[in-house]
C-alpha cells in the first residue's frame, strides 16, 4: 500500500524520469535527482520553460546547484494552516519532505481527537514539519536534532505557522537525549522519529540505521505513556521494506494493545504515476 500527500496546492511533482524529479515549490520550479527514479523521461526535463535551477550530482559525493534563472535565495509554500520556508541546500534538499503531509494529517487527527493535552517527542525532527504540524494541532513537542541550524529552521518554520509556545527546542544527539528523558522520568503520548541512513551527533558519535534503529526503538518505547496515541517510524532508506519498520514496532512494542500499519509512502505525479519516498511503520492505541 502506498499513501500519497494528495492535498498541496503550494507542491506538485510535474515529471520524473532519467534519475530526476521535475517539482514545482509554489512558483519556483526546481530538478533533483531521485534514486528511485529509474525509469526513462518522457520528456526532456531540463527544456521545461520555467525551471529554474537544477541540482547535479557529484561523481566525488555530494553535489551542486546550477541556477537557470533569477530567483529568491528562500521562500515559502504552505499546507493546510501549515507555513514552511524552503532554501535550496546541500545534498539536493529543500528543508522540507512533502510527502510527509499524510503522516501530519494522520497524528493530528490523533491529537485533536484525543480530547485531553499532549505531549510528544520529534527525532531526528529536521527544520520540523511533523513539529510544526502536531504543535498547530495543539500538542506540547519536544523537537530533537544534532544540527543546531535545522533546530533554528523548525523555529522559523513555526513562527510562520503562527506558533508561539508549546514547543521545545533541543540541540542534541537523539539516542543520548532519549537515555536522559528515561533517567528523569518523562513520558510521552507520542513519538515521531525521521532517522537518518547513516549520521554523526554533535559530539562526533555514529548512527548507522541498520545496527541502530531496532534497540533505539525499543528503548523509545519506553519513553511511551500508560495510554499513548502513537509511534511513527519514518524511513528514507532505499530497499527497506515497510514491513520492517512494523515488524520493528511490533517487537519493540512487546505487545502492547493497539494497531500497527506499515505501508510506502509517495506523492502523485502529474503523469499519472506515483512517485515512491521511503516507507513509514506507525502504531496506534486503539
Amino acid at each position: 500500500m502506498i499513501c500519497l500527500a494528495k492535498e498541496w496546492k503550494d507542491f506538485e511533482v510535474l515529471a520524473t524520469g532519467d534519475g530526476y524529479k521535475l517539482e514545482r515549490w509554489k512558483d519556483v520550479v526546481l530538478l533533483r535527482p531521485d534514486p528511485q527514479v529509474i525509469w526513462p523521461a518522457q520528456q526532456d526535463l531540463r527544456a521545461f520553460r520555467e525551471l529554474s535551477a537544477v541540482y547535479h550530482r557529484s561523481e566525488k559525493g555530494g553535489g551542486s546547484w546550477e541556477y537557470l534563472r533569477p530567483m529568491p535565495e528562500s521562500w515559502n509554500v504552505s499546507y493546510r494552516d501549515l507555513t514552511f520556508k524552503i532554501k535550496p541546500m546541500g545534498f539536493k534538499h529543500t528543508g522540507l519532505f512533502p510527502e510527509q503531509a499524510v503522516n501530519w494529517d494522520r497524528m493530528c487527527a490523533l491529537v485533536k481527537g484525543a480530547g485531553r493535552p499532549v505531549k510528544v517527542l520529534n527525532l531526528f525532527a529536521y527544520t520540523g514539519g511533523a513539529t510544526v504540524a502536531l504543535a498547530k494541532a495543539g500538542a506540547e513537542v519536544v523537537h530533537v536534532d544534532a544540527a543546531k541550524g535545522m533546530v533554528e529552521r523548525a523555529g522559523e518554520n513555526a513562527r510562520l505557522s503562527g506558533i508561539g509556545t508549546g514547543i521545545r527546542y533541543i540541540v542534541d544527539d537523539c539516542k543520548k537525549f532519549v537515555m536522559r528523558e528515561l533517567r528523569r522520568g518523562n513520558r510521552y503520548d507520542g513519538i515521531v522519529m525521521d532517522p537518518p541512513s547513516y549520521g554523526r551527533g554533535p559530539g562526533g558519535e555514529m548512527w548507522k540505521l541498520e545496527t541502530e534503529l531496532y534497540p533505539f526503538a525499543e528503548m523509545c518505547a519506553q519513553l511511551l505513556s500508560p495510554d499513548p496515541l502513537f509511534f511513527l517510524i519514518n524511513s528514507y532508506t532505499t530497499g527497506l521494506q515497510p514491513t520492517v519498520l512494523a515488524n520493528i514496532l511490533t517487537l519493540a512494542l512487546k505487545g502492547r494493545k493497539g494497531h500497527i500499519d506499515a505501508y510506502e509512502v509517495g506523492l502523485p505525479t502529474s503523469e499519472g504515476i506515483a512517485l515512491p519516498c521511503g516507507a513509514g511503520g506507525m502504531y496506534t492505541n486503539d
